[in-house]
Order: C-alpha cells, then sequence, then structure tokens
C-alpha cells in the first residue's frame, strides 16, 4: 500500500485517477476535482474532504473514519461496506449514492430497504447482524431564503418525513423583508417561501400534515388564516397550531413552519 505524506494537492485535478489502497491520511484535499476517482480500500481516515467533488468516485472498503465530508459532493459515488465512522457529514450531497453495508457516521451498518436476509444454512453461519439506519437529506433552493444559522431550509427523514424550517417575509429577488406593516401580504410571501421548498423536495401542500403559526399579534389571525385557507382543501387540511410571541426575527409579522410525509 503506498503511503503519501505532506504532499500538496491543492488546486490538483484528480479526476478518474485510480489511487486504490494509497494511505492518505492527515492530508488537506478539500476543494479538488476526484469526479470518477478509484479510491477502494483507501485509507483516508481524518482527512480533509470538505466541498470536494467526488462525483462516481469509488471508495469500496475504503477507511473514512473522522473525515471530514462537510458540503461534498458525493453524488452516485459507491461507499458500499466503507467505513464513515464520526465522518463529518453536515450538507454532503448523497443522491443516488450506494452506501450496502457501510458503517455510517453514528456507527451502524447501512441496509438497503429493500435487503432480503439470506437464510444460513447448517453449514453457514451468520457474522454480523446489518441494522437498518435512517437517512437523512439535505433540501435546499435559490428560491427560498438561505439559511442565516446552523440549521438547513429542509430535512427529508428516512425518505418519508420533511421537516421544513420557519419562513418570513423575505423576498429572494431582493434578499429582505417586504411589507413590513401588511399582515397579509407578508403571509402570501411566506407561504411562496414555503412552497418552493416542498417542491424543490418533490412535494406539494397535500404532503403536509402539520404546521405551526406564530404571530406578533393574534389580532392578525383571520388575515393570516384567510391567505393559509387558500393553500389547504379544507377535508385535506393538515394539523396546525398558531401561537403569540413577543418577537420575530427581524420584527416580522408572522412565521411558519411544516412537516410534510413524501
Amino acid at each position: 500500500m503506498a503511503n503519501i505524506k505532506r504532499a500538496n494537492f491543492q488546486q490538483a485535478n484528480l479526476q478518474s485517477a485510480k489511487l486504490g489502497e494509497v494511505s492518505l491520511t492527515n492530508l488537506n484535499m478539500s476543494y479538488l476535482n476526484m469526479k470518477n476517482v478509484d479510491l477502494t480500500r483507501a485509507t483516508l481516515d481524518g482527512k480533509n474532504l470538505q466541498k470536494t467533488s467526488l462525483q462516481d468516485a469509488n471508495f469500496e472498503i475504503a477507511s473514512l473514519q473522522r473525515a471530514n465530508l462537510t458540503r461534498t459532493d458525493l453524488t452516485k459515488a459507491n461507499l458500499q461496506r466503507a467505513d464513515l465512522t464520526d465522518a463529518k457529514v453536515y450538507g454532503w450531497k448523497i443522491e443516488k449514492i450506494d452506501c450496502t453495508y457501510a458503517i455510517m457516521p453514528d456507527g451502524e451498518v447501512y441496509q438497503p430497504e429493500n435487503f432480503q436476509p439470506e437464510i444460513p444454512t447448517d453449514n453457514q453461519q451468520q457474522t454480523e447482524t446489518i441494522k437498518p439506519m435512517t437517512t437523512r437529506k439535505i433540501i435546499k433552493t435559490d428560491k427560498a431564503p438561505d439559511p442565516v444559522g446552523p440549521y438547513n431550509q429542509a430535512i427529508a427523514a428516512t425518505g418519508q418525513m420533511l421537516f421544513v424550517s420557519g419562513q418570513i417575509a423575505i423576498d429572494t429577488r431582493i434578499n429582505q423583508i417586504v411589507y413590513t406593516d401588511d399582515v397579509t401580504k407578508q403571509t402570501e410571501q411566506v407561504m411562496a417561501n414555503l412552497e418552493a421548498i416542498l417542491t424543490e423536495a418533490g412535494a406539494t401542500w397535500s404532503n403536509v400534515v402539520k404546521t405551526t403559526v406564530f404571530l406578533k399579534d393574534m389580532n392578525d389571525f383571520a388575515a393570516v388564516n384567510t391567505v393559509y385557507a387558500k393553500y389547504f382543501d379544507p377535508e385535506n387540511a393538515p394539523a396546525r397550531a398558531c401561537v403569540e410571541v413577543a418577537r420575530l426575527p427581524k420584527d416580522v409579522l408572522v412565521e411558519i413552519d411544516c412537516i410534510a410525509v413524501i
């Protein structure tokens, strides 16, 4: 196994490189183009792969313990039987990724939902228990306001539930609060922002099962409800909570979040 230490990979183009079984511990390889790279059985423990382009990369049986995969693009990557124990994975892109039997950051072994366990014969012994894991997908769209803190616009959990962060009346075209004294117009902007995030996640208003409405003044409830009612069929409307609060971000008049099942 090759052992590469203290090499400078900054601005290198490693697209389609064959680095199988190589040891690349403690090297900074963030922001690199490593599309289609072959890292089979590579040792990448503690590596900084932040914002690296790794589409279609092969990490089969690779060790990525404690690696920094923050906002790394792993679209269509092969991570079969890879070890991701304690890896940092905030904001990583994992569309169409193959994690079969991989050890995930939480220490659980990933088992595909359609996995059919093999029934051992008299001469076979089951050597390990494969446990299902909870998957998590970051939803992000430029048609809704960018987060301004440690959160995302929405999280799709287990491939079924979508948790949308509270939206306020920010118009993304100007990135400012709009209609500061008009609760009706603010509610319309809030619902437009929520709809943009739902659409990005492949959902519609009919997928929403719960909303929470936060009002600066409960006297505005009727005006907000009139706008809100335009988006839901009364027969199938989601559960809802509505509360008056002392203050909302940027002193807006209304904020709404929602939960959807997709």
